[in-house]
């Protein structure tokens, strides 16, 4: 049979008060105590049963996840993605929330954070570019006691407990090894575009892009990256320019969104299908430009394994239970037209998956 905690008190010779105050790391306990439960817990084999801890207390876990409030289709569909993962995950005591703030004002983003603890949430999930503002918010969170996730793109200067998303270095360098021998090594140019370099995915990206291609490919002449700060406009602007000043570019590399003024742009241009044009993330739109064959690949990473993963670690940091590493690693996909996945209303029910793996 199981030990139970009655089996722990008395293995201890404490009582069962004091092994609940030991379990749930409450004060009052003497450091002598505290090692005779935790020797008594590690001789027994006993496993607690958070589930029915929660349960027994009608705990609820109150998660936020915090997004930019753009007009990018994948922070559109990650935010689907976790209101539908926060339906499912209702009956496992999770509470999900979904805030969304300007993305240029880091201000405003870091009073919304420094509101949650005060609203009762027990941990954060956050995707936003790293600044000096938003560093200070994050560790005042830590401070008070609140985990908190980087999605996407990592802040590893704030104090954050754990990132989820691709090694978006290796996702640059990826985009790298497609671009070059799509391009079959030169002569020509790339152009890069990226929404702001302030995002440490941007960045990581960029590095990877140019270790790739200055090693494997120096015949190719990789362009200064172009700026957009998330504007459409300005995104057709700054390639319609480029374009028309630098005849030499073959390809286009995009490390952030804006894939709709992207495409329309080449289309305007009479450019479509004959420049190699290489993104990230797999939206409605770059879908139907893979089919179309107006982008040659897209590097992507899976919206529900990032959702789920989420809600596994947020609540293993609440609870101070180790990860499964392999579990939580998010893959990077390489999709070209040939090997589209069915679009999501022609996959497979995955209520069950995201029911279990939550919980």
């Amino acid at each position: 049979m199981r030990p139970t905690v009655n089996d722990i008190a008395r293995e201890a010779g404490v009582s069962l008060a004091t092994v609940d105050r030991v379990l749930n790391a409450r004060p009052g306990v003497r450091e002598k105590t505290i090692k005779a439960v935790n020797d008594a817990i590690s001789r027994l084999g006993y496993v607690r049963d958070l589930s029915a801890a929660n349960l027994a207390r009608s705990r609820t876990y109150r998660m936020a996840v915090v997004l930019p409030d753009t007009e990018s289709q994948f922070v559109q569909t990650l935010a689907d993605t976790f209101q539908d993962a926060g339906h499912l995950v209702a009956t496992a005591r999770i509470d999900l929330s979904l805030h969304r703030f300007p993305p240029e004002d880091p201000h405003a983003l870091a009073a919304l954070l420094l509101d949650l603890p005060a609203r009762g949430y027990a941990g954060v999930a956050l995707m936003a570019p790293e600044t000096p503002v938003l560093r200070d918010a994050v560790r005042s969170l830590r401070a008070r006691g609140l985990p908190v996730v980087a999605l996407v793109s990592d802040l590893p200067n704030t104090g954050r407990d754990h990132f989820i998303g691709t090694d978006n270095r290796a996702a640059g360098r990826t985009a790298g090894v497609l671009m070059g021998r799509f391009l079959g090594g030169g002569p020509g140019q790339v152009m890069v575009i990226g929404s702001s370099l302030l995002a440490r995915d941007m960045i990581e990206r960029r590095r990877g892009f140019d270790e790739v291609m200055l090693r494997d490919f120096p015949g190719v002449s990789v362009l200064q990256s172009l700026e957009t700060h998330g504007s459409g406009r300005t995104l057709r602007q700054v390639v319609t320019e480029m374009l028309a000043n630098a005849p030499d570019v073959r390809g286009i590399y995009a490390m952030g969104d804006g894939h709709r003024a992207l495409t329309q742009a080449i289309q305007e241009l009479g450019l479509s299908g004959k420049l190699t044009v290489i993104c990230h993330e797999l939206t409605p739109h770059t879908r139907k430009a893979l089919e179309a064959g107006e982008i040659t690949a897209v590097i992507a990473q899976n919206p529900g394994h990032l959702a789920r993963s989420t809600l596994r670690v947020l609540r293993a940091k609440v609870d101070n239970l180790p990860l499964d590493e392999g579990q939580e690693q998010i893959r990077i996909e390489v999709l070209l037209r040939e090997n589209l996945p069915p679009t999501p209303s022609d996959a497979p029910d995955s209520a069950t998956e995201a029911t279990s793996t939550a919980a």
